[in-house]
């Protein structure tokens, strides 16, 4: 007997119904019958997975705009793409005018210009809407490795060079403001949350702490075994995180008055190879999770809590040097020495 009115087996069945979570989307062939669940889109991206391409030698430097419209990004062709993060990922503007590979580049807080740090021994500052580069720095005597401009306040940039010295330069003034000299190469710098400090890191495995208006060491942060590559500030200013080629990254803890065992986390799985390249780091928006370039082609993302490796995503060819997330959005970029950029959403 065909029993015509089947009645739904509910949660508490024997044989429980899966349903469809409401994350998922089908996808489905051409006859119409579904072949998957895809997972469900976290992002405004036009795909999950978006491919920029068009640079000509290594990226060492990608950054999003403040505001999460546009993406910049640099290295070894000494070309500054603009690109478009919706749609189809257009590229929007191509600057030029370094003479050596862009080691460095970052948005200034309003996102109206760019600050770069190049191998031709200057700096730039960039003017996105006319694509021109309106300032040139001159300081450094040989290769400039890193650039970061202060968060608020004048508008402050400073830099490191392999002449050993970390300046400070006000932007509307052509010469630098003031000079720290170290005994050996600075690879990475940062800003404290007020600008009154400045974090160095170099081949001497230690990153220093700089007070700007006595232009002396407050103190050291210890305990890296090998060249700090890249430095970056939480968005509340309380911790610095610090990638070495050690093949560790660090949480430093640089609020005043901290214990003296400032070092508050260290996270592995990454890796630093001979190519010696500067691997960068950075922070999400909320400080839930860190990303930090690897020579071994995955892009890593950890959650700052339990010090897991939360996505380790392929794709590039190359060493990663560079990872940032976007500001409003689940979106990690990654510029790498295969000359590719990769954008992807993660949950």
């Amino acid at each position: 007997m065909a029993i015509e009115n089947k009645r739904k087996a509910d949660d508490s069945a024997l044989v429980p119904v899966n349903k469809k979570s409401k994350n998922e989307v089908a996808v489905k062939n051409k006859n119409n019958s579904v072949i998957q669940a895809a997972p469900a889109r976290t992002s405004n991206l036009f795909a999950p997975i978006m491919l920029l391409e068009g640079h000509e030698g290594e990226i060492f430097t990608v950054e999003f705009h403040p505001e999460g419209q546009y993406l910049a990004s640099s290295g070894f062709d000494r070309k500054i793409f603009i690109w478009s993060v919706y749609g189809e990922c257009e590229n929007i503007s191509v600057m030029t005018g370094h003479t050596g590979a862009i080691t460095e580049l970052h948005f200034t807080p309003d996102g109206s210009n760019i600050f770069t740090s190049s191998t031709d021994n200057t700096l730039g500052l960039w003017d996105i809407v006319t694509a021109q580069r309106i300032k040139k720095y001159k300081g450094h005597t040989t290769f400039v490795n890193c650039v970061q401009g202060a968060r608020r306040g004048p508008q402050l940039m400073c830099s490191g060079g392999d002449d050993g010295t970390v300046k400070i330069w006000d932007t509307r003034k052509k010469q630098c403001s003031s000079t720290m000299k170290t005994v050996y190469q600075t690879t990475a710098v940062s800003f404290s949350d007020t600008a009154e400090q400045v974090f160095s890191g170099g081949i001497d495995n230690d990153i220093k702490v700089w007070d700007i208006r006595k232009n002396e060491v407050l103190y050291n942060l210890r305990g890296h075994t090998d060249t700090v590559t890249g430095l970056s500030l939480s968005t509340d200013g309380s911790y610095v995180l610090s990638n070495s080629m050690d093949n560790t990254l660090r949480i430093w803890d640089v609020r005043p008055y901290a214990p003296m065992e400032r070092c508050v986390k260290i996270f592995t799985g990454h890796q630093h190879n001979f190519e010696k390249n500067l691997l960068r780091c950075s922070w999400s928006p909320d400080g839930t999770k860190i990303t930090g370039g690897s020579a071994d082609r995955f892009v890593y993302v950890w959650d700052t809590t339990s010090r897991r490796i939360i996505y380790k995503l392929p794709g590039h060819n190359g060493s990663v040097n560079d990872v940032k997330f976007h500001p409003n959005e689940p979106v990690v970029v990654s510029g790498a020495s295969d000359k590719q950029i990769y954008m992807g959403e993660i949950d």
